[in-house]
């Protein structure tokens, strides 16, 4: 019996340790890769790791393929887009959860049936909808793109936070009250502040789809106003022999996110099971 029981540890590590071995060695080989010459590359693969570690490949991706200013486009991108997501989502959160208004349940229930669309199938409406507001003034391209990105993470963002704040107590809510707090003042001062959790989780998970994100921002972005992602692809077509340098530029876009996630992966689980203990 205790040898089965051996057996059966031993099957499931080597299963689990091949199945990260073969997620991990991708990452490895585009580093090692991305840090040799490109005559290097093609002797071997990229299989060898490299004689000295030569950062010329980044230099060349950032300024001479202009990834510099697509990954600033990134970081501005998410920035403002993380903070849009995590103001309206918790509105709506704390409206759903705390307010009553008339069809209160029935906007839920259609954010949620939101859930199950995916994303670019609502593409092509969005394009249509933006091209023209775009032709009338109404929108520029950056301010559109922002706004399509906080949209598409709205359904699970008011999700996560309407079930955490159906868990928090009240009575913190009502002192405020008593107090003379608005109910606009309640949400910032009170529930907000508590709901950390949750903001952490919608902040990651924004964040990781805004960064990632470039079919979109292909249709409607002028070239100089494209995220990181979307430039790439350019980049790869400017540079499509030099492998090494593709490689780092790719590393540039990976890294930032990877680390971000890697570092506050814990938030994640944190956050989504907060709203079963909380109170």
């Amino acid at each position: 019996m205790i040898f089965k029981k051996i057996i059966l540890v031993v099957l499931i590590h080597t299963f689990l340790v091949s199945v990260a071995f073969s997620c991990i060695f991708p990452v490895l080989w585009m580093l090692s890769s991305s840090f040799k010459e490109n005559s290097e590359f093609i002797s071997d693969f990229g299989l060898k790791f490299p004689k000295r570690l030569d950062f010329k490949n980044f230099l060349f991706a950032w300024r001479e393929g202009t990834l510099g200013r697509y990954f600033l486009n990134s970081i501005f991108y998410t920035f403002v887009g993380v903070i849009g997501v995590i103001v309206v989502t918790s509105w709506a959160g704390y409206a759903f959860s705390r307010l009553e208004f008339f069809g209160k349940n029935l906007f839920f229930f259609l954010f949620l049936a939101a859930m199950m669309i995916p994303v670019p199938a609502g593409f092509v409406p969005l394009y249509i909808i933006l091209t023209r507001m775009f032709k009338i003034g109404l929108l520029t391209p950056r301010l559109g793109y922002l706004l399509a990105m906080i949209n598409v993470n709205l359904s699970l963002s008011i999700y996560l936070y309407k079930t955490f704040f159906d868990k928090l107590p009240t009575d913190l809510e009502d002192q405020a009250r008593i107090d003379g707090c608005t109910k606009l003042g309640i949400w910032w001062h009170v529930a907000l502040p508590l709901a950390r959790p949750a903001t952490g989780v919608v902040s990651i998970t924004s964040a990781l789809w805004i960064w990632n994100e470039f079919v979109l921002a292909s249709l409607i972005l002028p070239p100089k106003a494209l995220p990181l992602q979307a430039g790439l692809m350019r980049f790869q077509g400017e540079y499509i022999g030099n492998f090494t340098t593709i490689m780092a530029g790719l590393s540039i876009a990976f890294l930032p996110i990877v680390i971000i996630y890697l570092f506050f992966q814990r938030h994640i689980i944190k956050g989504l099971t907060a709203g079963a203990v909380v109170g």
